[in-house]
């Protein structure tokens, strides 16, 4: 088991295929995360979908999105037929986090925010200078892993093959 700092900031990167860019998230909530989409992606049913906890993340087959009229608790769910998932909304656009993971001042040595036509900004952070912003961050103190496959799950790719 690793002890940390209370202090200490924690963060997950890695390559987000969706912009072919790297991403940061914040590692102390990243798994919780993961966990609830993976829950979501592995209902069977809406009403096994609706029953999905969410702690992290807003549940998008939840009674705040459709009424459970639409869809009987029996009826066969799929994630990627979810309205959200559908026009990308959830889950949020993993490289945006890092607009709000990282300093200013590596956001904009290393970054550039782009604007997008639907989902507001995201940080693009080329992965060329991958080794430069990492040592920068960890004389910073921070604690820094790099995990690619939770950062493309967080961003919701290949959600249609999630299981748990």
């Amino acid at each position: 088991m690793t002890t940390h700092h209370p202090n200490t900031r924690r963060l997950v990167y890695g390559h987000a295929t969706n912009h072919d860019c790297l991403a940061f998230v914040d590692a102390d909530t990243a798994t919780g995360e993961a966990a609830e989409i993976r829950a979501l992606a592995s209902a069977r049913t809406w009403g096994e979908a609706r029953q999905v906890q969410m702690t992290h993340l807003w549940n998008p087959a939840g009674p705040d999105c459709y009424e459970e009229d639409d869809y009987a608790d029996d009826e066969p769910f799929d994630i990627t037929e979810v309205g959200a998932v559908v026009d990308m909304s959830w889950p949020e656009m993993v490289t945006a986090r890092a607009l709000s993971v990282l300093p200013q001042d590596l956001q904009d040595r290393y970054g550039e925010v782009v604007l997008t036509v639907h989902d507001g900004e995201y940080l693009e952070v080329p992965l060329d200078g991958e080794a430069e912003l990492i040592a920068e961050l960890r004389e910073r103190g921070y604690e820094v892993t790099r995990d690619d496959e939770l950062i493309n799950l967080l961003d919701g790719l290949g959600l249609g093959s999630v299981t748990a």
